[in-house]
Formats: structure tokens, sequence, C-alpha cells
């Protein structure tokens, strides 16, 4: 496998701050702005077809109602993933795994896949969003880090590919994190770094993989995370943590 080369600033779904999240229009954007990853959220529709969406419940970010799992593609497909974000996304879609990957890849950009199952999902939904993304995914690209908050997606992640990096992605500390992330054969703990104190952080970092932080908007804190070692952070508006560390340096 390629060693595992992590950009200090990956944008979070996207580039959130600047076009509707996990959507094409959300990767270009964070595209344009110069961005070398991108993290994005991958979930089952009620027959099968991954797709890029975050929630469970699909009226916060396309006005529709209903689950996501309970939905099929073709319903899906005629919601409106950007119109609540501003008029100029009116007719954005919720994409699918393949149509985001291809918008990555052509714009050569770094990935980190969140696998966000729906419950009772955790393996159904990496099996399919892996088998996918193996036959999208270019053999001579370092492959895409898959994380997910479900350990049970992380073994299944790991029994299908393990030579694809994993993060564990980690809410809140509790103290058999390390025995997690020992036994998936994690390559980066990814943590709220919101509410991780410099104690947690010791701990996170002492487990001697890198440690990524989400969702950091505010420079100063991107800023204190690094100097305590943190590796990289996901954030909404990547260009704005970027400028303002480079000001300070």
């Amino acid at each position: 496998m390629s060693k595992l080369i992590i950009p200090k600033i990956i944008g979070h779904r996207g580039a959130c701050a600047y076009a509707p999240e996990n959507t094409l229009a959300s990767i270009h954007a964070a595209a344009d702005l110069g961005v070398e990853w991108v993290e994005m959220d991958v979930k089952l529709t009620r027959d099968n077809v991954p797709v890029i969406f975050h929630d469970e419940d699909l009226n916060r970010c396309t006005g529709g109602s209903g689950l996501v799992a309970e939905t099929d593609f073709k319903d899906l497909r005629e919601l409106d993933a950007g119109a609540w974000f501003g008029e100029s996304f009116i007719g954005e879609k919720i994409p699918t795994l393949e149509e985001a990957l291809n918008a990555v890849i052509d714009r050569n950009l770094g990935l980190n896949l969140e696998i966000k199952p729906c419950p009772g999902r955790e393996v159904e939904t990496a099996e399919v969003a892996l088998d996918f993304a193996t036959r999208i995914w270019p053999d001579d690209a370092p492959p895409p880090l898959i994380s997910s908050f479900s350990y049970v997606s992380l073994e299944s992640a790991m029994d299908m590919l393990e030579e694809w990096p994993r993060g564990v992605l980690i809410d809140e500390y509790f103290d058999g994190w390390r025995d997690i992330a020992a036994h998936l054969d994690a390559h980066t703990v990814n943590i709220n770094g919101l509410t991780v104190t410099p104690e947690q952080l010791e701990d996170y970092l002492a487990f001697g993989k890198p440690v990524l932080a989400y969702t950091i908007d505010d420079p100063a804190r991107a800023q204190d995370l690094f100097d305590r070692g943190v590796a990289g952070v996901f954030s909404n508006c990547p260009d704005v943590i970027r400028e303002e560390i480079e000001t300070l340096h």
C-alpha cells in the first residue's frame, strides 16, 4: 500500500461553507479552492444504491421527508439537494458514490470516505460502497482513507480491503478506544477537535498514528491543534484555515 500522505487541511463534505454539503458542487468548490483532499459520507438507499449523504433523515438537506434507508434511489433522485443552501444551487442532486468518486478523480483530489450506515446496515453499507469504490478508484492512485463511527463497518472494510487505510472516528473519548483502534489496525484516529481536552489529545497522539480533528473552522483552534501535534483538520472553510495559518507563518 502507498504511504498515507495526509494534508493538513481537508475539506469537510467537500467545501460546505460555499456549496451544499456532500454534492458534486461541493467537491468542485473544494477543488477550486486548492484543497488537496475532501471528506464525504456514504450510505445506502432502500434499494442498495450507495449515495453521498450524511443524515439518516432527508429533511435538512433536501426538504424531503422520511429516511434514506426507506427511500428508493429513483425517488431520492427527484429531491433537490441544493435549494436549501442557496438559489444558485437549485437543482443540485444527491450524488451517487460513483458520480462523486469520478468527480474526485477528475479533480485529482485525495479522499476520506466516511461510511455512514443506517442502523442495522453496518456490514452491508461497507461492502456495497467499497465494492463500487474499488471498481472506480485508479490502481495507481493512493487509496482513499476509509473512516467510520461504526467499528462493525470498519471491520468489514478491513476484511474486504485490508490494504486500504482505515480511520477510527471517535466523538467522545472513552477508555476502550485504543483496543478498538489496534484491532482495526487503524491508520488514523479521527477525533472531535472542538471538545477534546489536552489530556485526551495526548493519549490519542501517544497511539502513534496520525490524529485528524473535525470540524475546525476557527483558524486559532486549528493552529493550536497543529501546535499540539494534530496531523490534519477537517474544515467547512478550508481556504480560511489555510490563509490564516500561512499568514501566521
